[in-house]
């Protein structure tokens, strides 16, 4: 089988089902291909939380990604629920960050981007978050934070590209094909996509990809396991992060916990220990989910890179080969910026951001 088009995106997550949405959009012709059921990674296993945790700990070139994508969503989720009926869930509940260490920083942080932050002592923790069992002496609130509901979002990107963009499920890409310097395509078990122009979108599965070509992205897969258990709507109004771990509320009144960080190569398999720490975790922390069933325990591979910086550029030797990976915790939160960033790189245009800090041999 032989396929020609002008643009292949491989990888079929929230970074490449966006990123050749963007493509589309602008007019391009665009095949997608994804080795499993587009959105069914590290996109759907995620949390969906559209903040970094702790924002201020971070590197100003994911913060920039990160903010851009935070005025983007609720326009984004409005077209998708229009053009597909599937609403992704763009909830602005705010975060609330236990017994955090340096909330001068972090408030000084939040004035110099435009962040609300408020600290609050015992008292009013209290009276905003009663449902918490610890002992915390203060925290921090974040009210404009959002989550989204991650795989409903996929869904709908999915069913809103079907027409511009081909998909081609279920073909992992073998090889990527390269005649004197220029990308030429893709192989995969089914045949060859012919196309001038490959955008990288692969997740944890970048680095190996791209590593017979020279330069491949410090991208490794990093194990997460979450919890859900099923409860009542109104039971937790807010997003809390404590220490390493993080309770979301759905609309639906479920409840989602985690989440775990392991070294496990390409793993993805759950662990009764993993299990076992989150359920202590969760319920120390909120009593009232002892009496909750636990609905579900999931594991996903994250993306590593150095620093949380994502690689977002093209291959510095390969004409016509670009990557949009390396994401880690955030592919989400990151996705709308990532995606038009990646779309006006390969299309010429003028870049949302600066683009040096996210090029493949930019420091880390």
């Amino acid at each position: 089988m032989r396929n020609d088009s002008r643009i292949i995106v491989v990888g079929g997550g929230i970074i490449g089902l966006l990123t050749a949405r963007e493509l589309a959009q602008a007019g391009a012709e665009v095949t997608l291909i994804e080795m499993g059921t587009t959105g069914r990674e590290a996109s759907w296993a995620g949390g969906g939380i559209l903040s970094t945790l702790r924002p201020w700990r971070y590197a100003e070139p994911v913060t920039a990604l990160v903010r851009w994508s935070q005025r983007r969503y609720p326009e984004l989720c409005d077209e998708l629920i229009e053009k597909t009926g599937i609403d992704p869930e763009h909830s602005r509940d705010g975060l609330l960050i236990l017994d955090v260490e340096d909330p001068a920083d972090a408030l000084s942080w939040g004035q110099d981007h435009g962040m609300a932050m408020e600290v609050l002592d015992e008292a009013t923790l209290r009276t905003a978050a009663p449902e918490i069992a610890r002992e915390a002496t203060r925290a921090l609130w974040l009210p404009e934070v959002a989550h989204i509901r991650n795989p409903r979002l996929v869904k709908a990107v999915r069913r809103a590209i079907h027409r511009p963009v081909r998909v081609c499920e279920h073909q992992e890409v073998v090889e990527l094909l390269i005649a004197d310097d220029q990308v030429a395509g893709v192989r995969t078990h089914a045949g060859v996509h012919r196309a001038e122009t490959v955008v990288v979108c692969a997740g944890a599965w970048t680095a190996t990809l791209l590593e017979r070509l020279g330069h491949p992205p410090a991208i490794s897969p990093v194990r997460g396991e979450m919890l859900l258990f099923h409860a009542s709507p109104g039971l937790l109004r807010q997003i809390v992060l404590a220490g390493s771990h993080y309770a979301i509320p759905r609309r639906d009144g479920n409840i989602l916990f985690g989440s775990t960080l392991a070294q496990t190569g390409f793993v993805k398999e759950t662990t009764a220990e993993a299990k076992e720490l989150l359920h202590e975790k969760a319920v120390t922390l909120f009593p009232m989910l002892r009496r909750m069933p636990i609905g579900a325990h999931w594991a996903g591979l994250r993306p590593s890179s150095p620093s949380g910086i994502p690689y977002i550029g093209a291959h510095p030797s390969i004409a016509g080969l670009y990557v949009n990976a390396g994401h880690f915790r955030y592919g989400l939160t990151m996705a709308p910026a990532s995606a038009r960033l990646m779309a006006d790189l390969v299309l010429g245009r003028a870049p949302i951001l600066p683009p040096a800090p996210y090029g493949l041999d930019a420091p880390r």
